[in-house]
């Protein structure tokens, strides 16, 4: 873990440095594809799912060196051939775990976030899960383990592989002539992100595009068919965790309704959206029927909220940032007590985005609980060991939290007569 905290301290300011570029390319262009409240949104996704990942939360249902040690036929040596066929197997792999997401009703819930933007832009890709809890992808990496391909070679291209996905999270680029045939690109995946009845759960490849053409699902973006985005079941907030448990807690619900035995067991494993019979009649779930015409999801805001988003979205950076450069001087106990203030903060913020009532009950808790937690400890996780005032500041954000979350939930005034400036353009 401590080595992925490392790469990600490195990653993810340069993924923020490539958004800059896009959303200054597009005001430049003045064809800007960038919101506020989503990008905050999206962003902050992201960092609950590294977090995640980088504290090791979640249960791996059987490794890739256990499947190696068990099944391997024989030891081969890493060899270039060995390193271009273990991406292959990896790019495989990912194309048959995405079907599976897009497929089956319990895998859709740790997926439903990647694609919950009602935008596509390359904030919307680091819209990943925290509800992937249980690991399960080295299973599709048998046939990989059975060759004898060694654990550091899928180590080092797995997050490579992952990484490679970023860039094709764009509307700026257009179709690229014979690479079209070769590699997924950005057409290819706006008609995957589309909810298009022409375009819905096409284009499941990650790196290779050979595998939706092999196998059915290979659709080309059509001039005549501009792809719309979202889900047809949209998520209606910003708070990304609460997205994340979205379609279990439909799920849940439905197999708790249901008077059917037999579908409270297969709901969780028939296609995606599949509902009970009788559930569907007296609990009915509103989908979007007309792709062109659907109200997207806004909030009120104004320029001054705006800019407290986007604060607290730099602020949770820093932490995160922190937390990933100190990772090796802070006890485990420790890293899970920062983590979950990161957690709880990307939770309150988002909320409050929503406009939510309790929003500000969460945000002046933690702002006084993290008050309280510097002048108990008289620190912030090592932090003053870097910068002379360094906990002085994280109190004095803290402050400005309570401060702001009372001000924008009860003192800034008509705020629902305030132009939507979240439906504007960056």
């Amino acid at each position: 873990m401590e080595a992925y905290a490392q790469a990600l301290l490195y990653a993810i300011p340069f993924f923020m440095l490539l958004l800059a570029i896009e959303i200054l390319y597009g005001y430049f262009i003045k064809n800007q594809k960038y919101k506020v409240m989503d990008t905050v949104s999206s962003i902050s996704s992201g960092f609950t799912n590294v977090l995640k990942d980088s504290l090791g939360l979640g249960v791996v249902l059987i490794s890739y060196p256990y499947l190696l040690e068990h099944l391997a036929f024989a030891e081969i040596k890493a060899t270039w051939l060995v390193w271009f066929a273990a991406f292959i197997a990896i790019d495989f792999a990912g194309y048959w775990n995405h079907r599976l997401n897009h497929r089956i009703n319990i895998f859709w819930n740790q997926h439903v976030i990647h694609h919950s933007s009602e935008e596509f832009n390359l904030a919307c890709a680091l819209r990943q899960p925290v509800s992937n809890l249980i690991a399960y992808f080295p299973l599709l990496l048998i046939p990989a383990a059975l060759v004898g391909v060694p654990y550091k070679v899928i180590a080092v291209l797995a997050p490579i592989h992952l990484f490679a996905q970023f860039w094709y999270h764009t509307q700026h680029i257009g179709k690229l002539g014979w690479l079209e045939y070769v590699i997924i690109t950005p057409s290819q995946h706006r008609v995957h992100h589309a909810i298009n009845p022409e375009y819905i759960d096409k284009n499941l490849g990650q790196i290779l595009s050979i595998w939706d053409r092999m196998f059915g699902t290979f659709q080309e973006e059509l001039d005549d068919v501009p792809a719309q985005y979202g889900v047809l079941k949209p998520a209606a907030t910003w708070n990304p965790v609460l997205i994340n448990f979205q379609h279990f807690w439909r799920i849940f619900k439905d197999a708790w309704r249901t008077t059917n035995y037999w579908d409270k067991i297969r709901i969780w494993f028939m296609p995606t959206g599949w509902r009970p019979a009788d559930v569907a009649i007296k609990f009915p779930i509103p989908i979007i029927e007309d792709v062109y015409d659907f109200e997207r999801y806004k909030t009120p805001s104004s320029r001054a909220f705006n800019a407290y988003a986007i604060f607290q979205l730099f602020a949770s950076l820093g932490f995160l940032l922190h937390l990933f450069y100190n990772y090796p001087n802070i006890s485990f106990n420790d890293l899970l007590i920062f983590g979950a203030f990161i957690f709880v903060g990307v939770y309150g913020y988002t909320t409050l985005m929503d406009r939510a009532q309790y929003a500000v009950v969460i945000e002046v808790m933690r702002g006084i609980i993290g008050i309280a937690f510097v002048l108990y400890t008289k620190d912030w996780f090592g932090l003053d060991a870097y910068f002379a005032y360094g906990s002085m500041i994280v109190g004095i954000y803290f402050l400005i939290t309570i401060v702001a979350s009372l001000y924008f939930t009860y003192f800034e005034k008509n705020i629902t007569n305030q132009v939507l400036i979240n439906t504007q353009n960056l």
